[in-house]
C-alpha cells in the first residue's frame, strides 16, 4: 500500500497565560512525531488521557497549531504540505479528510433535523448542484449507515447514543472523503453499541476503500478493528507495529503495562503486578531524557539523560527504548 499521510518530526505547541501581565508560556503538546498512514489502512493510536492523541488528530486537519515538522498529504496526485494550506486549498483538503467526534450528544446541533445535519457538509463545500442532488446523497449515505429515511425528519434528541453516532458517521462520509479521523468515536457508548458501530466502520472501510485514523484508549477496541497500532506517551510515539505483532510481543515497557492493565475474564489467571506506577506528568514540564523514566522500573542513568531514538526491526516493529532488546518478554 502507498502512503496517504506522511508525518515527519511533527511538533504542536500552544501559548498559555496572559500577555498583559507577562510573557506567555509555550507548551509543546506533541514532540517529534513521525509515522506513516497508508491508503486503505485502519491505523490505531492508543495512550492514556492527556497524552496528545486528539491533538494529533486535529493537526491532521490543520485544526491544531503546527509548530515544527510537516504533515504531507498524498490524497491528491500532487503532494500537499498540510501546514501551508490556506483558503480554498484548505477547504478542498478538508473535503477529503473528515472527523468523527467523540461525543455523539454534543457533536450534533439540537436545532437541526438529521437531514440538515448530514447535508451541511455538502452545502458548505458546494458538493451538490441542487437540493434534489443533496437529498439523494443524504438518503444514500443514511441507508449505508443503517438509518431509516423517516429518521431524516427528526431531531437529535429523539435518538439513542448509537443512532447519534451513526448520524455523525453519515455526516463525515457524505462528502466522500479519503481519510476519516475517528476520535474516541465509541468511547461514550455501551459495549453492545460499540460493537455495532465498529462493525459498521469496518464494513464502510471495506466497501469504500477508506483510510481510518482511529484514536482510542481502549485496547480491546483497537485489537478488533485496527491493522497497525501506534502507542503514544506524553506527546511522543513510543512504539509502532502491526496489530498482531504489538499484542503478541510488545517491546516498550509502557506498551507492556497498557496490555497488562486489560482485565481478563479468566478468574484463574494470575494478576500481573503494576508495571508502571504513578500518574502521567504534566505536558507543561515533561521529564528530561526518556519521558517515561519517572514511572519505568527499568530506567537507568542513560534513560534519565538521553531521549531514545526510534528503532525498527526487519518486520516493521518500531520502538523508542534504550533497553528494549534486553528487557524480559
Amino acid at each position: 500500500m502507498s502512503a496517504l499521510i506522511d508525518i515527519d518530526n511533527l511538533s504542536v505547541s500552544y501559548q498559555i497565560g496572559s500577555s498583559l501581565f507577562g510573557a506567555r508560556q509555550k507548551i509543546e503538546v506533541l514532540s517529534d512525531i513521525s509515522l506513516q498512514i497508508k491508503k486503505g489502512q485502519f491505523f490505531g493510536l492508543v495512550g492514556e488521557s492527556g497524552s496528545g492523541k486528539s491533538t494529533l488528530g486535529k493537526a491532521l486537519l490543520q485544526a491544531a497549531p503546527i509548530s515544527g515538522g510537516r504533515i504531507t498529504s498524498h490524497i491528491t496526485d500532487t503532494p500537499l504540505e498540510v501546514a501551508s494550506l490556506k483558503g480554498q486549498a484548505l477547504k478542498d483538503y478538508r473535503k477529503s479528510a473528515q472527523m468523527i467526534f467523540q461525543d455523539p450528544y454534543s457533536s450534533l446541533n439540537p436545532r437541526m433535523t438529521i437531514r440538515d445535519i448530514i447535508a451541511e457538509p455538502l452545502e458548505v463545500m458546494g458538493l451538490a448542484q441542487s437540493r434534489e442532488e443533496t437529498d439523494q446523497k443524504v438518503r444514500e449515505i443514511a441507508r449505508q449507515c443503517r438509518l431509516n429515511l423517516e429518521h431524516l425528519r427528526r431531531f437529535p434528541h429523539a435518538f439513542s447514543g448509537g443512532q447519534r453516532q451513526r448520524i455523525a458517521i453519515a455526516r463525515a462520509l457524505v462528502s466522500e472523503p479519503e481519510l476519516i479521523i475517528a476520535d474516541e468515536s465509541v468511547a461514550a457508548l455501551d459495549v453492545s453499541t460499540q460493537a455495532d458501530i465498529l462493525n459498521l466502520l469496518k464494513s464502510i472501510q471495506s466497501s469504500k476503500g477508506l483510510t481510518f485514523f482511529f484514536i482510542s484508549h481502549d485496547l480491546s477496541v483497537v485489537a478488533h478493528v485496527c491493522d497497525v497500532v501506534a502507542v503514544m506517551y506524553l506527546g511522543q510515539i513510543v512504539e509502532i507495529a502491526p496489530k498482531k505483532s504489538l499484542f503478541a510481543m510488545p517491546r516498550h515497557p509502557y506498551t507492556k503495562a497498557l496490555l497488562a492493565s486489560v482485565p481478563s475474564l479468566d478468574l484463574d489467571q494470575k494478576l500481573e503486578p503494576n508495571l508502571i506506577e504513578g500518574e502521567i506528568p504534566s505536558v507543561a514540564a515533561p521529564p528530561e531524557g526518556c519521558r517515561i523514566h519517572t514511572r519505568c522500573p527499568h530506567a537507568t542513568a542513560l534513560c534519565i539523560s538521553t531521549p531514545p531514538m526510534m528503532q525498527q526491526d526487519e518486520a516493521g516493529h518500531s520502538v523508542a527504548c534504550h533497553h528494549w532488546a534486553t528487557l524480559p518478554a
